[in-house]
């Protein structure tokens, strides 16, 4: 079937990986003759990429496909990811999906794209996800600043409140000479900046399927990935998405710090202050490792930006259990924290546990920790103020401002100058706004 003249539009819900493998399908149709078009805009086919961390995911996605319908009632709509591996009877019901592709179909999309006429059934293609053992590798294009590059997928984690082994399942990674090959494509496309993106990235190494053989095995560790993406040109910057504390060894805390191009930013997933919940969570470590790890970064790199994912109403938290991880935060040298509302999933261990937290309370509990985030966000851009770092620029202007990030994620704005568009330039960190974003003095507007 030919596709030339024929238009597409995505819609991306959730993490990085899912937007690093959204780009590289996007990729796929265009090379087979079709347009690509903001989700916005009339298209012959709607995609739709769902993420299953996601509270309201059925509530986001019928919105989805009633915005599509709404520019082109006769549109070929595709709901694919992690919320279509877990439940695609629910969204099947959903009046207007033509195909519900899982964990591996989303890849062959184009395969199952009827332009002829709407499918009279919603068609379901989903495999058992334990068949889910072989990497298909992705990285985003379309933003020249920075690109999101998948090393890594599935999980082999069993914490007690997450479905993302069972919507994507084991652990598996690319090989290092196809990320090296990748990096250098994006660099060969005018990006400055790789984000590193996957489920559990520490893992990197395992799990990979060779000749049809899934047995689990280890070819290499994260280090050596990252040592070798150091020595690739053209990029300026490469960021680490997010690591779990047990698998940030302290080797590569250390190599981080003396990089040619990692910049000094950890997301460190917590989850807990609490021994007691991440005993309960199945978390494979301790708060007092997780410390350890945070002393262990600014001994290394004082400046470097430490971001934190933690769970609040998670069952069994008691008021007293709560105010464990408040106090640890509150006195812990991190930048900001990312909180989330636990919210029961189906197939979880947790969703059975007693000590069932009232909505309301799990609220108030977000609330408070969103309040020390911003304070901790501040002081750490505060902290800053006077220093000399490196900003790349980005492209939109912003009510007349351009926007960047230093090294070490300080979000800068200066009066808009598209010649400073994607480029990176000393300058010196100035005071915050009423919005906490940090103003900055350009060094002799020359680019590093």
């Amino acid at each position: 079937m030919s596709f030339q003249g024929k238009t597409v539009a995505f819609h991306t819900l959730g993490c990085k990986l899912n937007f690093s493998e959204s780009s590289a399908i996007a990729r796929v149709f265009v090379e087979n003759g079709f347009e690509k078009k903001p989700f916005t805009e009339a298209a012959d086919v709607y995609v739709i990429n769902t993420c299953t961390v996601t509270e309201n995911a059925d509530r986001e996605c019928r919105s989805m496909v009633r915005g599509a319908l709404d520019k082109n009632p006769e549109a070929f709509i595709a709901v694919i990811g992690c919320y279509a591996q877990l439940k695609p009877e629910e969204i099947s019901n959903i009046p207007g999906v033509d195909v519900v592709l899982g964990a591996t179909e989303k890849f062959r999309l184009l395969n199952y794209i009827n332009l002829s006429e709407k499918n009279k059934h919603t068609r379901i293609h989903n495999c058992e996800i334990s068949e889910a053992g072989f990497f298909v590798d992705a990285y985003s294009l379309g933003d020249r600043t920075r690109s999101f590059l998948k090393v890594q997928d599935g999980c082999d984690y069993t914490c007690t409140f997450c479905t993302i082994p069972l919507a994507r399942g084991k652990s598996r990674s690319d090989t290092i000479e196809n990320v090296v090959a990748n990096a250098g494509k994006i660099a060969a496309a005018g990006v400055k900046e790789i984000v590193l993106t996957g489920v559990n990235i520490g893992d990197f190494g395992y799990g990979r399927e060779i000749d049809g053989d899934t047995r689990k095995r280890r070819e290499y560790t994260f280090l050596d990935l990252i040592k070798e993406l150091d020595e690739v040109e053209g990029i300026e910057r490469f960021r680490i998405s997010s690591i779990e504390p047990n698998l940030l060894k302290d080797e590569i805390i250390s190599f981080v710090s003396t990089s040619r191009r990692f910049v000094p930013h950890f997301h460190i997933p917590l989850q807990s202050g609490s021994n007691t919940l991440l005993a309960a969570m199945k978390r494979r470590y301790r708060r007092e490792l997780y410390e350890e790890r945070v002393n262990n970064i600014r001994q290394c790199m004082p400046h470097c930006c430490i971001g934190v994912d933690v769970i609040v109403g998670f069952p069994g938290e008691t008021e007293e259990l709560f105010l464990e991880t408040y106090n640890f935060l509150n006195r812990l040298d991190i930048s900001y924290l990312h909180v989330f509302t636990y919210s029961e999933r189906q197939n979880t261990e947790a969703i059975h546990m007693p000590g069932v937290v009232p909505v309301a309370e799990r609220r108030r509990r977000n609330k408070m920790l969103r309040i020390l985030s911003a304070k901790k966000l501040r002081n750490f851009y505060m902290g800053q103020a006077g220093q000399q770092l490196t900003v790349l620029f980005e492209h939109e202007n912003k009510n007349g401002f351009l926007h960047g990030y230093t090294q070490n994620y300080v979000k800068v704005k200066t009066p808009y100058n598209e010649a400073l568009c994607n480029t990176s330039v000393l300058v010196t960190i100035g005071e915050l706004d009423a919005e906490g974003m940090a103003h900055c003095t350009l060094l002799q507007h020359s680019t590093v």
